[in-house]
């Protein structure tokens, strides 16, 4: 009798285990300040962007691509010319954070490591163009040491 009992909570025990190990598999968490894209193995990315929360996928189909969505730092260094043909040695210092709406249209044209592919090359044109309007005296006159300037980007 007690050897039937037993296999019997043996059993309910592996049920339960199998059970909640396909549960535990079925969910994902989005942290605060973060975005996901769903991958579809059989539609491809998906379109909608899930919000922060706990929320269900099928396993095995569907996989959580997770974003930052915060505002970040980056500092990128570029040597430059100025207008009177001066190098001049410069960091900028950008905050950066994607679109949220855009996401899957990164994430499929991009990648996850948008940041490290797109910014350098963009900053860095960018802050040659704005160098390149001045000579090296104005440039120190403007820009002391260690002092931020806001440069808007174009949308």
């Amino acid at each position: 009798m007690a050897a039937k009992v037993f296999e019997g909570l043996g059993k309910l025990g592996l049920g339960l285990a199998v059970a909640g190990g396909v549960v535990n598999s079925a969910l994902y968490n989005v942290d605060a300040g973060h975005r996901a894209v769903i991958f579809d193995r059989f539609r491809g990315v998906q379109d909608t962007v899930v919000g922060e929360g706990t929320h269900f996928l099928i396993p095995w189909v569907q996989k959580p691509i997770i974003f930052d969505c915060r505002s970040r730092p980056r500092n990128i260094p570029v040597i430059t010319g100025s207008k009177d043909l001066q190098n001049v040695n410069i960091t900028l210092r950008i905050l950066f954070r994607p679109v949220t709406a855009q996401l899957p249209r990164i994430f499929t044209s991009i990648g996850e490591d948008y940041d490290e592919r797109v910014l350098p090359s963009i900053t860095t044109e960018i802050l040659k163009s704005v160098v390149a309007r001045f000579d090296a005296g104005e440039l120190i006159t403007y820009l002391p040491s260690g002092q931020s300037v806001l440069l808007q980007l174009p949308q």
